[in-house]
Order: C-alpha cells, then sequence, then structure tokens
C-alpha cells in the first residue's frame, strides 16, 4: 500500500492521519476549527510534533469546543506551564482569539463550515502532483483566503497555514498520484455526485 512520501513513517500516528484525515473533505466546524488550530501551532516545527501533542492538546484546549475556548485568556499562564503542549504565547493567543471570531460567525447565523467551503464552491480541488517536492506551499487561493481571513478578524492565518489548512480539511487533494488515498477520495466523491445527480 503505497502513502505519501511523507507518510512513509514508522509513526503510527502519522500513518493514521495520512490514512484517516489528511485530504479528506471535513464538513464539521469543531474538526475544521481543531485541524486550522493544529496548523497554526505547527508554523516552524514538524508536523509529528504536533501529532504527538495532539491528545494533550486536545485536554488543554477544550477540545477545540470555539464556546468553550473563546473564554480561555484568563487561563493563558496556566497554558503556558502545560509541557504536553506548545508553550507558544502568540499561538495560543491567536486561537483564543480566532475561537472568538468562529463563534460570532455562528452566532450570526454562519458556519465555519460553510464560510471556508463557498471559497471552492463546495467541491474539492484536485491537484495532480506525482511527487512530495512538486507540492506549494501556497497558491493564488490559499493567498486569497488568507486575505479574507484576516478581514474577518483571524489571526497567525497566512497563505502557508491555510494552505496546509485547506490540504489538511481536504478542500484540496494533495495526495500524490501514486497514494491509495487519492484515489480512495476520488472514488468517495464520485459516489457522492452521483447519489446528487
Amino acid at each position: 500500500m503505497k502513502r505519501c512520501v511523507w507518510a512513509e513513517t514508522d509513526n503510527q500516528l502519522m500513518q493514521h492521519y495520512h490514512d484517516q484525515e489528511w485530504g479528506t473533505p471535513c464538513h464539521d466546524d469543531r474538526k475544521l476549527f481543531e485541524l486550522l488550530s493544529l496548523e497554526i501551532m505547527q508554523a516552524g516545527l514538524s508536523w509529528q510534533t504536533i501529532l504527538n501533542k495532539r491528545a494533550a492538546f486536545k485536554d488543554a484546549l477544550a477540545d477545540f469546543d470555539v464556546n468553550q475556548l473563546q473564554h480561555f485568556e484568563p487561563q493563558l499562564p496556566t497554558l503556558l506551564t502545560n509541557a504536553g503542549i506548545v508553550r507558544n504565547r502568540r499561538k495560543l493567543l491567536a486561537i483564543i482569539h480566532n475561537a472568538q471570531v468562529v463563534a460570532q460567525l455562528q452566532a450570526g447565523g454562519n458556519s465555519l463550515t460553510a464560510y471556508l467551503w463557498a471559497f471552492v464552491n463546495g467541491a474539492a480541488i484536485v491537484h495532480h502532483y506525482q511527487a512530495h517536492d512538486q507540492i506549494p506551499s501556497s497558491d493564488a487561493l490559499a493567498q486569497k483566503i488568507s486575505r479574507q481571513l484576516k478581514q474577518a478578524g483571524f489571526q497567525f492565518t497566512g497563505p502557508v497555514v491555510v494552505y496546509s489548512w485547506l490540504q489538511a480539511a481536504g478542500l484540496i487533494n494533495d495526495h500524490e498520484l501514486g497514494c491509495f488515498r487519492r484515489a480512495a477520495l476520488l472514488k468517495k466523491a464520485q459516489v457522492a455526485h452521483g447519489r446528487e445527480a
């Protein structure tokens, strides 16, 4: 079973994340917010480091529930002593602030899911990369979304973070051409499209 080159590792968390999550279309607000927050935390670090700390993040950050997390600023000193997570003040503050933005979005009758998927008209963009080193760290879409997110009040959402988020949440399918997940996701999308038609 061939995976994307970055997932060819002995780390079970990396393999599971690649096989079950990465590139799979996500339409759940809590999960989308979790993926964005993890991408923010990953900036400048390895993804494996973040996955290894994911359970600790979920425990420390109210399972990324924006209704709770938006009120977490008084807990920042405690978070900064938590050795299980990445203790970066700017990133933690950005995640708390972003939770406030998402909570306001939801209070206004919108959802993070609808907001984000509107940028791709509800359908994942499928790229055709043979090798991992062909995949960009950003593109015009990520730059556009980054600008819109900043206008909406989001923090720490530059184009590189946004592009990684789009990959993770399945708005962009960047699985390499030979990867088994690419074919599985394409087949699943075709079946879903057939049901809609």
